[in-house]
């Protein structure tokens, strides 16, 4: 059994007491930080922000997919957002708001196609780091859909505020690379700005959708990267009918890119991303709308051309500066259509 020297005592403590006392540190250390000490000379703040702690216990990161599952679930079924708005967040915030308001504009009694969303088989990845936002990730086989794993991320920007999902995309089995983590189980945090990885996190957003204009940048082959620019270019233009695709980045708030370190050294990278398509029609030709869901969320008439606005919830590989091929390679990305607009 591992253990730890006392530094009051010099007795060498089990490893278990040590997790426990960490634990406590923890619990001891966020609640100093709702405390403010106001004093004559203005307000003193504790900053035990600056503590390197886990962002949850694996208790709290149960409870909070538990409180999210629940909160989707009636959301879902009442096609109602307040339901589970203080629970999402975020691209997956943006996508499901969108989601919920189409459905309730097509069926205002509520989704009569409702199932009930059940997560099984949790696997939790807690991050440990310093300020906020803390965050974690559950990746969960989940009832709905095919075999895809659900990957998300739970983050927390303050005590007083709930746990919020941001991010969702669906994985395949075994997609997933094996997290980098502590003796205690925990993973690290990977600073967005950092020079050690082939892309910086904070310049995904940016990088991915200026490589899906152009084409140039580091990212590898894929889904995601060249087979979705062939599939765009093949339908830019047809008889009476013009597309264009704008992309682009989307990182403010909630919308941060949050990574996480991999045993290969590189990083899983959770980030967001903005797009348009507008199709425009040649004078006597109708506009297509797509769809029930298109029609619910369009603003203004659609006469020559329909603009439909999408947010992303991407995921990508971002190995180290030094190793392998130097290449991005996206694992997944959900899209979903947040509005549209006709003119």
């Amino acid at each position: 059994m591992t253990r730890e020297r006392s530094l009051t005592t010099g007795v060498r403590r089990p490893r278990k007491l040590r997790r426990r006392d960490r634990y406590a540190r923890y619990a001891l250390i966020a609640a100093s930080l709702a405390a403010v000490s106001l004093a004559a000379s203005g307000c003193t703040v504790v900053h035990g922000e600056r503590e390197v702690l886990p962002a949850a216990t694996r208790a709290e990161a149960a409870k909070a997919v538990e409180q999210f599952t629940a909160a989707y679930n009636k959301a879902d079924a009442a096609y109602d957002s307040s339901l589970d708005a203080a629970y999402t967040a975020g691209a997956l915030g943006a996508i499901d708001a969108a989601r919920l308001k189409a459905g309730r504009v097509n069926n205002p009694g509520g989704n009569p196609q409702h199932t009930p969303l059940v997560l099984s088989d949790v696997k939790y990845t807690i991050v440990e780091k310093a300020g906020w936002p803390r965050w974690f990730i559950a990746d969960a086989k989940g009832s709905t859909g095919n075999d895809s794993r659900w990957l998300m991320v739970f983050t927390r920007g303050g005590l007083a505020e709930p746990w919020q999902a941001t991010y969702l995309t669906l994985v395949a089995p075994g997609a997933v690379p094996e997290f980098k983590k502590d003796a205690d189980g925990f993973a690290a945090a990977v600073p967005a700005d950092t020079a050690e990885l082939a892309l910086p996190p904070s310049d995904l957003s940016k990088d991915y959708a200026a490589y899906l204009q152009s084409g140039k940048g580091v990212f590898a082959d894929g889904a995601y990267t060249d087979v979705l620019r062939d599939t765009r270019a093949k339908n830019t233009t047809k008889p009476g009918l013009v597309t264009q695709f704008i992309d682009q980045p989307l990182t403010g708030g909630d919308f941060g890119p949050l990574a996480v370190r991999t045993v290969e050294g590189g990083a899983l990278v959770f980030f967001a991303t903005h797009h348009y398509t507008k199709q425009t029609a040649a004078p006597g030709v109708a506009v297509p709308v797509a769809n029930r869901s298109v029609q619910a969320l369009t603003v203004g008439e659609v006469k020559s051309s329909l603009t439909m606005e999408f947010v992303s919830s991407g995921v990508a590989l971002d190995p180290g500066a030094t190793s392998g091929s130097g290449k991005v390679s996206m694992v997944s990305r959900l899209e979903g259509l947040t509005g549209a607009k006709g003119e």
